[in-house]
Protein backbone atom coordinates (compact mmCIF):
# COMPACT_ATOMS: atom_id res chain seq x y z
CA UNK A 1 0.00 0.00 0.00
CA UNK A 2 2.68 2.52 1.00
CA UNK A 3 4.76 1.42 -1.95
CA UNK A 4 1.81 2.02 -4.33
CA UNK A 5 1.14 5.40 -2.76
CA UNK A 6 4.79 6.38 -3.09
CA UNK A 7 4.82 5.30 -6.74
CA UNK A 8 1.66 7.31 -7.43
CA UNK A 9 3.15 10.42 -5.79
CA UNK A 10 6.31 10.08 -7.85
CA UNK A 11 4.34 9.68 -11.08
CA UNK A 12 2.09 12.63 -10.31
CA UNK A 13 5.02 14.85 -9.38
CA UNK A 14 6.63 13.96 -12.71
CA UNK A 15 3.45 14.95 -14.55
CA UNK A 16 3.23 18.18 -12.59
CA UNK A 17 6.77 19.14 -13.51
CA UNK A 18 6.01 18.47 -17.18
CA UNK A 19 2.82 20.54 -16.99
CA UNK A 20 4.78 23.44 -15.46
CA UNK A 21 7.42 23.26 -18.18
CA UNK A 22 6.82 26.48 -20.08
CA UNK A 23 7.58 26.82 -23.78
CA UNK A 24 10.43 29.18 -22.82
CA UNK A 25 11.99 26.43 -20.70
CA UNK A 26 11.34 23.84 -23.41
CA UNK A 27 13.53 25.95 -25.70
CA UNK A 28 16.28 25.83 -23.08
CA UNK A 29 15.70 29.29 -21.63
CA UNK A 30 17.76 32.21 -22.78
CA UNK A 31 20.85 30.12 -23.44
CA UNK A 32 18.88 27.72 -25.62
CA UNK A 33 17.35 30.61 -27.55
CA UNK A 34 20.75 32.20 -28.11
CA UNK A 35 22.10 28.99 -29.67
CA UNK A 36 18.92 28.46 -31.68
CA UNK A 37 19.01 31.99 -33.12
CA UNK A 38 22.70 31.63 -33.93
CA UNK A 39 21.96 28.40 -35.82
CA UNK A 40 19.06 30.11 -37.60
CA UNK A 41 21.21 33.05 -38.70
CA UNK A 42 23.92 30.73 -40.02
CA UNK A 43 21.32 28.88 -42.09
CA UNK A 44 19.70 32.00 -43.57
CA UNK A 45 23.05 33.59 -44.37
CA UNK A 46 24.00 30.45 -46.31
CA UNK A 47 20.69 30.36 -48.19
CA UNK A 48 21.25 31.80 -51.69
CA UNK A 49 17.57 32.71 -51.94
CA UNK A 50 17.31 34.90 -48.82
CA UNK A 51 20.87 35.39 -47.56
CA UNK A 52 21.19 38.70 -49.38
CA UNK A 53 18.64 40.27 -47.01
CA UNK A 54 21.15 39.90 -44.19
CA UNK A 55 24.36 41.12 -45.85
CA UNK A 56 24.25 44.71 -44.58
CA UNK A 57 22.61 43.90 -41.25
CA UNK A 58 24.22 44.30 -37.83
CA UNK A 59 24.11 40.59 -37.03
CA UNK A 60 24.94 41.05 -33.34
CA UNK A 61 21.97 43.40 -32.96
CA UNK A 62 19.71 41.13 -35.02
CA UNK A 63 20.73 38.15 -32.90
CA UNK A 64 19.98 40.05 -29.68
CA UNK A 65 16.59 41.29 -30.94
CA UNK A 66 15.52 37.84 -32.17
CA UNK A 67 16.47 36.27 -28.84
CA UNK A 68 14.45 38.98 -27.05
CA UNK A 69 11.50 38.54 -29.35
CA UNK A 70 11.41 34.75 -29.15
CA UNK A 71 11.90 34.90 -25.38
CA UNK A 72 8.99 37.33 -24.97
CA UNK A 73 6.74 35.34 -27.33
CA UNK A 74 7.46 32.16 -25.38
CA UNK A 75 6.54 33.67 -22.02
CA UNK A 76 10.10 34.18 -20.85
CA UNK A 77 11.37 37.08 -18.74
CA UNK A 78 12.24 39.28 -21.72
CA UNK A 79 10.87 42.45 -23.24
CA UNK A 80 11.30 42.95 -26.98
CA UNK A 81 12.98 46.32 -27.52
CA UNK A 82 13.34 46.23 -31.29
CA UNK A 83 11.46 48.04 -34.00
CA UNK A 84 8.09 46.84 -35.21
CA UNK A 85 8.07 44.21 -37.93
CA UNK A 86 6.59 46.75 -40.32
CA UNK A 87 9.41 49.24 -39.64
CA UNK A 88 12.12 46.58 -39.86
CA UNK A 89 10.96 45.14 -43.18
CA UNK A 90 9.23 48.05 -44.95
CA UNK A 91 11.83 48.62 -47.67
CA UNK A 92 13.00 45.04 -48.19
CA UNK A 93 10.33 43.75 -50.57
CA UNK A 94 10.09 40.38 -48.88
CA UNK A 95 7.96 37.93 -50.85
CA UNK A 96 5.78 35.11 -49.59
CA UNK A 97 8.44 32.64 -50.78
CA UNK A 98 11.17 34.52 -48.89
CA UNK A 99 9.09 34.51 -45.72
CA UNK A 100 8.32 30.80 -46.09
CA UNK A 101 12.02 30.02 -46.61
CA UNK A 102 12.91 31.69 -43.32
CA UNK A 103 10.11 29.83 -41.52
CA UNK A 104 11.37 26.54 -42.98
CA UNK A 105 14.84 27.31 -41.62
CA UNK A 106 13.37 28.13 -38.23
CA UNK A 107 11.43 24.85 -38.16
CA UNK A 108 14.53 22.88 -39.21
CA UNK A 109 16.63 24.50 -36.48
CA UNK A 110 13.99 23.86 -33.82
CA UNK A 111 13.72 20.22 -34.89
CA UNK A 112 17.51 19.80 -34.95
CA UNK A 113 17.75 21.25 -31.44
CA UNK A 114 15.10 18.83 -30.15
CA UNK A 115 12.50 21.45 -29.23
CA UNK A 116 9.23 19.65 -28.43
CA UNK A 117 6.55 19.94 -31.12
CA UNK A 118 4.11 21.76 -28.82
CA UNK A 119 6.73 24.42 -28.01
CA UNK A 120 7.64 24.78 -31.70
CA UNK A 121 3.99 25.20 -32.61
CA UNK A 122 3.53 27.77 -29.84
CA UNK A 123 6.34 29.94 -31.21
CA UNK A 124 5.16 29.58 -34.80
CA UNK A 125 1.59 30.49 -33.81
CA UNK A 126 2.84 33.60 -32.01
CA UNK A 127 5.01 34.67 -34.95
CA UNK A 128 2.51 33.87 -37.75
CA UNK A 129 0.45 37.09 -37.42
CA UNK A 130 3.63 39.11 -38.08
CA UNK A 131 3.62 37.81 -41.67
CA UNK A 132 1.28 40.57 -42.81
CA UNK A 133 3.74 43.19 -41.51
CA UNK A 134 6.75 41.53 -43.18
CA UNK A 135 5.57 40.34 -46.61
CA UNK A 136 5.11 43.04 -49.21
CA UNK A 137 3.13 42.12 -52.34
Amino acid sequence: MIRSLLLMVLLLSGCASLAGDTPYRQFGGRQGLEVLVEDLLVRVLEDPGIGHYFLDVDLDNLHARLVEQFCAELGGPCVYRGRTMRESHATLGISEADFNALVEHLVAVMEARGVPRTARNRLLARLAPMRREIVRP
